[in-house]
């Protein structure tokens, strides 16, 4: 597999170069940045050596790239990637396009545009969004995928299954997720500075984080019918790890045997989503440097609410792991190649 990296030096390039490392059909031809170009990718991650030291190239090379690469991931801020894209796909058709970005994650871009504020100029692009677990038909057939979301992913996979299987009242979900701080991104900023972040939890972007429409219209398409959430991100003092605690009304009648066969039918045979059970409690810790989601779940009879936690790492299956699987499902690649290794523990 011949790989480029469009945007390969913040935490999720050097994430998918750490991974891609163990992929035994992988071969990385380009990685580029901007602001660092010719610059070997070991010095600014010590990490990577001699694992990967290719220089940083630009894209000013953007007709090599597309010419001489079978998949190009991006991980460009939003309005960027889309760009690269419409560039890239026109120089070379049969190349295929993993955005870990959000400009190809919605179908319907008027919603994307309000909620990013820029105009979206690839709207000729047939994308699919990448969740494999739900979406595995549709990334086999793929050009482009629009990789999910840290805390989409997470918040996604606890709430299908009793969406899909209509078990919940659609307009009382409300999600309460919890994010390392490798999720703000490698800039620096007062909001992760060590001593701000240190000994506390805060919630931000509340009613308005942008991942929040992402969410309803991935559960809504499940649904087959709008939905509208009440979505609350907090950032906590570690490196990695999202905890996602997920609330929900139960229709009348739902059982908590109903509850438990919904997430058995979904994901039964998933591997990297590990079923922890009715009374299972995921741990981030669990899940660092792995490609697993860990789901857990809590029938309350005393209030028929149904809560519903997922744990992953937010690095991995929530960006730069759940890229992988796509790119394995769309070139039929056995789908855990480069990504069946057990968690870092403690």
């Amino acid at each position: 597999m011949k790989i480029s990296i469009v945007g390969a030096t913040g935490y999720t390039g050097a994430e998918l170069l750490r991974l891609l490392a163990a992929h035994p059909v992988a071969e990385i031809l380009y990685i580029t940045s901007e602001s660092q170009p010719d610059t070997p990718i070991h010095e600014i991650y010590p990490h990577l050596t001699r694992f990967c030291e290719k220089r940083l190239a630009s894209l000013a090379d953007l007709d090599a790239i597309a010419t001489e690469s079978q998949v190009i991931f991006i991980g460009l801020p939003h309005g960027h990637a889309m760009e690269v894209g419409r560039k890239a796909t026109a120089i070379n058709p049969h190349v295929k396009i993993i955005d870990l970005g959000a400009d190809y994650r919605f179908k319907n871009f008027d919603i994307y545009e309000q909620w990013y504020k820029v105009p979206h100029t690839h709207r000729q692009a047939q994308a699919v969004y990448g969740l494999t677990e739900l979406n595995r038909s549709q990334v086999k057939q793929a050009a482009i995928v629009g990789n999910p979301g840290c805390y989409t992913t997470a918040s996604i996979l606890a709430l299908a299954p009793l969406v899909k299987a209509g078990l919940i009242d659609l307009r009382s979900i409300i999600i309460d997720a919890k994010s390392g701080v490798s999720g703000a991104g490698r800039g620096l900023s007062l909001g992760s500075h060590f001593t701000e972040l240190f000994e506390s939890v805060k919630a931000y972007n509340v009613a308005g984080h942008r991942h929040t429409p992402e969410i309803e219209a991935v559960l809504g398409e499940l649904a087959g019918q709008e939905l509208v959430i009440n979505f609350t991100p907090h950032l906590i003092p570690v490196a990695r790890g999202i905890l996602s605690t997920c609330y929900a009304q139960l229709r009348d009648g739902v059982s908590p045997e109903a509850v438990d066969a919904a997430y058995s039918s979904l994901y039964g045979d998933e591997y990297f989503v590990r079923l922890l059970g009715r009374g299972g409690y995921p741990v981030t810790k669990n899940t660092r440097g792995t490609n697993f989601c860990d789901l857990g779940w809590h029938v309350d009879k005393r209030t028929g609410r149904v809560i519903a936690i997922a744990a992953i790492d937010n690095l991995v299956k929530g960006a730069a792991g759940q890229a992988i699987q796509n790119m394995n499902v769309m070139f039929a690649i056995e789908e855990r190649t480069g990504l069946d290794n057990a968690p870092l523990y403690p």
